[in-house]
């Protein structure tokens, strides 16, 4: 019976082959520098990418293979040992970067190269009854070293996507927060965001099963839309941030169903960087009051949600109100103001503002078209009426000096 403490590979290593003779292993460690001499003029000859390294990393990628084989010696006299120290002796040397500049790929193709040297080197080593034995155990430690860097790429790609996921979060509470254009600009491109216009962010609720596949999800969807995106996790909201999208081409449907159940907002188009925290103040304002409005689409837009945001105290909203609404009303003729005034006080009666006027119905018609077309915001209809009315009661407040 095989003891707990020992490993099935090394049971199974140890009853596949018998033990090699002292002198094959005495001849195995003589070689060592043989072996590391040709294993880095093989690297150098073989592999292309090799040779146009920068020298540090060239030079630890030689360590590595220095290493490996002299990992190998002492793993041939005792198989037992290869599963627990081969990561940390074989690859612990190589910095970090390495899996940066070098795919896992190239590690691979490094590591049969050096396993295609010890093959070749094996006649001069082992006597021919041996022979068979060690080219079978250069394959299988070969096999538990791609199998160890493997490992190693997997963690540096799990390091790399949490340490990811935390710049972005850095990003977004910048947006949040106002920065500085350049502090802004600095943080984006840190984290690879190219654009530097139209720029659309959302917030919706995070879903309450796993926040990490919703990440994925949405930023795989997200890619279809826009040049850049970045998603990122709030607690219970979640704010996606897209560029250079034409957005009435992008389907936002589709982004709403990966949140979570409630309202999804979309801001204003951010025409610049500089205007992205403004952009996310409102869209952030907007889902605080959407539940004010039950019967909003979803996903509907932060300017959409004027009242609800001026009414919850957000002073953005409450500036649009009075900047796009009530003051191009004031500053325009023909008495649209009063007009527009009356037709909400009297219950929305065509017949009752003109008697109230003393004009022709025709004339409150046309002149509640010309609040239309310089609000972009309808009387007629019933949505549409209630901003009218909203402004008016900010333009008021702010007229009385309040």
């Amino acid at each position: 019976m095989v003891p707990e403490t020992e490993s099935i590979a090394a049971a199974r290593a140890r009853a596949a082959r018998p033990a090699p003779s002292a002198e094959t292993v005495r001849r195995l460690k003589n070689h060592i520098g043989v072996l590391s001499t040709t294993a880095l003029k093989y690297l150098d000859q073989q592999l292309p990418w090799y040779r146009s390294l920068e020298p540090n990393e060239r030079a630890a990628l030689g360590l590595i293979a220095q290493k490996g084989i002299s990992t190998f010696v002492t793993w041939y006299e005792d198989p037992s040992s290869i599963p627990s120290w081969v990561v940390t002796d074989v690859f612990g040397a190589a910095p970090t970067e390495l899996t940066r500049s070098i795919s896992l790929q190239k590690a691979l193709g490094l590591l049969r190269t050096i396993v295609e040297v010890v093959e070749s080197q094996v006649p001069d080593i082992a006597p021919e009854a041996e022979q068979a034995a060690l080219r079978e155990a250069v394959l299988r430690y070969s096999r538990e070293v791609a199998f160890a860097a493997a490992d190693v790429y997997a963690r540096a790609a799990e390091t790399r996507g949490a340490w990811d996921s935390r710049l972005e979060a850095h990003v977004v509470d910048a947006v949040m927060h106002g920065e500085g254009h350049d502090s802004l600009s600095s943080r984006l491109a840190a984290i690879g965001w190219k654009s530097q216009s139209n720029i659309r962010i959302l917030v919706g609720a995070t879903p309450g099963s796993n926040s990490v596949s919703f990440v994925s999800a949405i930023r795989r969807l997200a890619t279809r839309y826009a040049r850049d995106s970045l998603v990122s996790v709030l607690g219970d909201r979640s704010v996606l941030m897209l560029s250079d999208t034409k957005f009435e081409e992008a389907d936002l449907g589709r982004l709403a169903r990966f949140f979570g159940p409630g309202p999804l907002v979309y801001s204003p188009l951010a025409a610049t960087v500089t205007d992205m925290p403004q952009a996310a103040q409102a869209a952030i304002a907007g889902y605080a009051a959407a539940c004010a409005w039950p019967q909003a689409p979803n996903p509907v837009g932060a300017d959409d949600l004027w009242p609800e945001r001026a009414f919850n105290g957000d002073p953005l909203a409450r500036t649009a109100l009075l900047e796009r609404i009530y003051r191009p009303l004031q500053q325009a003729s023909n008495g649209l103001l009063e007009t527009l005034s009356s037709y909400l006080a009297l219950g929305h009666s065509l017949e009752g503002t003109a008697r109230g006027l003393f004009v022709h119905a025709n004339t409150v018609r046309y002149r509640l078209k010309r609040v239309s077309e310089v609000t972009g915001w309808d009387p007629l209809s019933p949505r549409d009426a209630f901003v009218l009315q909203s402004a008016l009661v900010v333009g008021r407040l702010a007229d009385s000096g309040q």
